[in-house]
This record gives C-alpha cells, structure tokens and sequence, in this order.
C-alpha cells in the first residue's frame, strides 16, 4: 500500500506545460541583467544581443533541419498558428479561399479558422477514426482547385495520436497545395525534422519541452511568404514586428539543445511510466477507455475516460490528493463542453465529459505512478458510489 505523504505533490500535466530546466535558466540570466541590450540597438550592447539572437535562431534550425533564415520567432506557438493559417490564407486569397484543417486541431488553429469563416472562408474539417488518425484518402478527396493551404497538428495536444505528416504533406504538394503542421506537443517529445517531414510551415513553443513560456517560433520554408500577423517594426527581417524577447530566445535554443540531446534517453524513461501506469490502470479500474492510438503516440502521453464520472470532478478530488492533470487541453479548460477531440473521434458526450489525460515528465518517477494510480482507485470508487449512471448500470438500465 501507497501511503500519502503530508502535502504531496505529483505533477502529471507536461502536455500542458513544463518545468523550466536548470540550465536553461542559467543560460538566461545573464540576458535579464548585465547583458540586457535591445537586439536592434546600434551600440555594443545591442550588438552583444542581436548575436546571442542569431547564435540561438542558428542552433533551433540545425536542430529542425531548416536554414536559419527560415526560423522566425513568436510569442507561442499560439501565435505561430495563427501567422501560419491567417497569414497563408491572406497571401493566397487571389487563388481560393477554401483551407483544409484536421477535426482534431489545437484551439489555435480551430479559433483562426472560425475567423477566416466569418471573413468568406470555407473551412474543410477532415474527420479522424476512432484512435485520432486522418484517413490520406479523405485529405486527396477534400483538395480543390481553390485549395490554398492544409494544416494538421504532427501530434494530438490531447490523446497523443502522432499523425502520417510525411504522407499527408505529400499528398497536399502533389496537388499544389501548401502544407503547415502545428509540431508544439511534438517538438522535444519525439525526433522532429522539417527536412524529413517535408512541411513548408511548422510551430513550435518553448515551454512544451522545458523551455521558457512565452517563446515560440514558425519555421517557414524558403519561398513561402504569408502576410505579416504583427506589423510593427522590422524585427524578424520585418515579418514579424515587437521588441525580440532575448532571454527566451537564448532560453528556447538551450532547451531544445537539451531536449534533442537526451530525447533517447527521456523518452524511453517517460514511456516506460507511462506504459506501467496505464497497465495498472486497466488492471484496476473496469469501466475505462484508453483514448488515442495505442503505438502512434507521444510517450507521455495517457488519456482516459472513465465511465459514469464526471471528469471535472475527478480532477478535483486527484489535485486534493496532490495529484495535478487535466480534463483534456490546458487552453480549453474554461470550457464545459466535451473534447472536440473526443466527440470527433466517435466517443459519446457522457463519455468524453470523464475524460482525464494524464502526462508526464522527466522527473516523474515509478513510486509517483503508484501513488497516482492507488489515489486514482480510490476517487474512481468514491465517484462511482454517488453516481446515479453508475447505479442505473447496476441496475441494469440500458443506454446510460
């Protein structure tokens, strides 16, 4: 038996942040303090800046396998999003206003699209089986004459699916039509390359892999030229206007060093918790469902829906045990609708609603998952026991 150390703290919610790491700090610091010049100032101490810019924008596109004029930094990976489908779409509103987007995408993506529709545009939402995964042949039907862009996320924020990106990219170039992937769960989780991918954009965001909040970055293919989404100055070789965020840059091109660097060696270690905690899971708790596809998945990643339970209140009764994760997206959490992920992939509202995804870090360890899962057991139980579904099933009631 698991005991409950006083004020325990677990956390399990890496998809929706991480933790900055060590080294990464203390390859920022010095940016906020003595070294604190604007990257576009003339002078010495803009110039000792503006280096330390082109130092990290090198390191990220080696690390990407893009050039480094290709890598153009943002405030998220929200913002890249939006840059990626408003930008293209605005660039290319002579050839067709008819975008292609996964059911299944990030809010970013789903949010501008809603945009664009209200502007004229007629979005294409390609429908997912029940793992999460986009059918090629459903994207080579969708594609028009008009078609002037396609954008589908290389892994689920929520469940974890890692989508066929290559051959998806290559059916979208096949037909003229360009391709961008939102890669910000991806990215540090499992080896991303955009020479390999074949992507003409891509977004990524620093906090997703141990890196600063508030830095992300859209590499865009040389050749490819969306509108500007923030016009300003002429940072970002005057496509993307503001002051460069110079700490979070450095900080974002170490994470990722880091990231890259040990991506074997954490992944394997992430994985194996999560395999054991989802075996003890399954083992322990009837009624579940394990969300996403069981081998094309990030290695943190486990989502599951527990039946007759409302997820919101599991989450609540998991954090009073010191126990953090999520009901599904971090920037969907204001909701109470069900997981727009979820509904697409064919599971029934009162399903998806007790629905937890729980993802973890490098710093988790075996003793955590067993804590996690004797705590889980236990609330499950105690849900269960109030549950009117619950007691209904019991009965024997049909269609709970």
């Amino acid at each position: 038996m698991i005991t409950n150390a006083l004020n325990r703290k677990i956390y399990l919610d890496h998809s929706a942040t991480t933790p900055l790491d060590e080294r990464v700090f203390c390859e920022m610091k010095p940016w906020f303090t003595e070294k604190f010049g604007n990257a576009n100032s003339i002078h010495s101490f803009g110039a000792d800046a503006a280096l330390a810019v082109d130092t990290a924008r090198r390191k990220i596109a080696e690390l990407l396998g893009a050039k480094p004029t290709e890598i153009y930094f943002t405030s998220g990976g929200t913002e890249a999003d939006n840059w990626a489908i408003k930008g293209m779409a605005e660039a290319k509103r002579d050839k067709g206003k008819h975008i292609i987007v996964s059911s299944i995408e990030h809010a970013a993506i789903m949010s501008a699209c809603k945009q664009l529709s209200a502007k004229g545009y007629e979005i294409t939402y390609l429908p997912v089986n029940s793992k999460g995964l986009v059918a090629p042949q459903d994207l080579l039907s969708a594609i028009r004459n008009d078609t002037v862009m396609v954008s589908v996320m290389l892994a689920n924020n929520e469940v974890g699916t890692i989508q066929p990106i290559k051959e998806l990219c290559e059916i979208a170039h096949g037909k003229g039509v360009l391709f961008h992937t939102d890669a910000v769960q991806a990215v540090g989780s499992i080896p991303v390359s955009v020479k390999e991918l074949g992507v003409d954009m891509l977004s990524l965001s620093a906090h997703k892999f141990y890196g600063p909040k508030g830095i992300g970055a859209l590499y865009i293919k040389s050749g490819v030229k969306p509108d500007k989404l923030l016009v300003g100055g002429h940072q970002e070789r005057t496509m993307r206007g503001g002051t460069t965020n110079v700490p979070a840059v450095v900080g974002m091109a170490k994470a990722l060093e880091i990231a890259t660097g040990e991506l074997k060696k954490n992944s394997e270690y992430v994985k194996g918790l999560r395999d054991r905690f989802v075996k003890l899971v399954e083992e322990r708790i009837p009624h579940v469902i394990y969300n996403g596809d069981g081998k094309e998945r990030l290695p943190q990643n486990a989502n599951f829906s527990f039946e007759f339970i409302e997820g919101e209140a599991l989450l609540l009764n998991l954090d009073l045990c010191g126990i953090a994760c999520s009901s599904g997206s971090a920037c969907s959490s204001g909701s109470l609708e069900p997981s727009h992920v979820l509904l697409a992939m064919g599971i029934n509202p009162e399903t998806a609603h007790g629905s937890i995804r729980f993802s973890f870090g490098k710093d988790n360890t075996r003793d955590e998952v067993d804590y996690v899962v004797e705590k889980l057991v236990e609330n499950v139980n105690k849900l269960r026991a109030i549950s009117p579904l619950f007691a209904m099933f019991n009965e024997g009631v049909k269609n709970v």
